[in-house]
């Protein structure tokens, strides 16, 4: 592997470049997508230090962590996590509220797509280091435009028979792929595989697929009487 770079406002052209670079690593029990608002309580003594050395960065660095979500573990203490998903995002620091304390209120939001390549033993940080590669995001071979129009009228289905308003999304198909990404009711690994879709056509369609399941499920439910939903499945045998 060649020798990590430090993450600067250049560290996603180098890492396309095939040079990995550091970022501190935020495992979370949760999938941060682009453009996903992202509040945390920082309590934790670890994360309070990366809190500290990324506010004291000049005014114009980026101010950037990556959050990665747990494969198996959980997200307090040093043993917590077990596994990590290799595919992460970054999260860009916006607001922080400092507590007497020491603990943060943060707000942040995703901003782009990494893969973990290995992690930084010699970094000397209380939280994890990570040396990532950010990936691109191209299109993809099918018609985006097409895609993301049918996974907007899925969407707006979806959201009608749950009885929550919809708001109309942008017409750019990639923030499409991940507003409904993150906006859709779905188990992490299910979300963590969109997040991993490695291009925004493959993205639109597993989400067309994954809509029609749940409007389906949603319309199953729905009409079954209370009772037999309470009513435990007949055994196998």
């Amino acid at each position: 592997m060649r020798p990590a770079q430090p993450a600067t406002a250049g560290a996603a052209s180098n890492s396309l470049a095939g040079v990995p670079v550091r970022l501190p690593i935020f495992p979370l029990g949760t999938v941060l997508v682009p453009g996903l608002v992202l509040p945390l309580h920082i309590f934790e003594q670890r994360y309070r230090v990366l809190i500290e050395a990324l506010t004291s960065l000049p005014e114009d660095a980026p101010k950037q962590f990556g959050v990665v979500a747990i494969r198996s573990g959980r997200e307090v203490g040093v043993d917590g996590v077990s596994a990590m998903y290799d595919v992460g995002c970054t999260a860009d620091l916006r607001e922080v509220t400092p507590y007497s304390d020491g603990q943060f209120d943060i707000v942040s939001v995703g901003e782009s797509r990494f893969r973990l390549v290995g992690i930084d033993a010699e970094a000397g940080t209380p939280y994890t280091t990570g040396l990532v590669e950010f990936l691109p995001e191209p299109d993809g071979d099918d018609d985006v435009t097409r895609l993301a129009e049918a996974v907007t009228r899925q969407f707006a289905d979806y959201r009608g028979r749950l009885g929550v308003q919809v708001n109309e999304l942008p017409d750019e198909p990639r923030v499409i792929s991940y507003l409904i990404a993150a906006a859709v009711v779905l188990p992490l690994h299910e979300r963590q595989a969109l997040l991993e879709e490695e291009s925004t056509a493959g993205r639109l369609r597993a989400e067309l697929a994954l809509l029609r399941r749940e409007r389906a499920l949603i319309k199953a439910f729905r009409s079954l009487p209370a009772v037999d939903l309470a009513q435990p499945p007949d055994p196998p045998n």
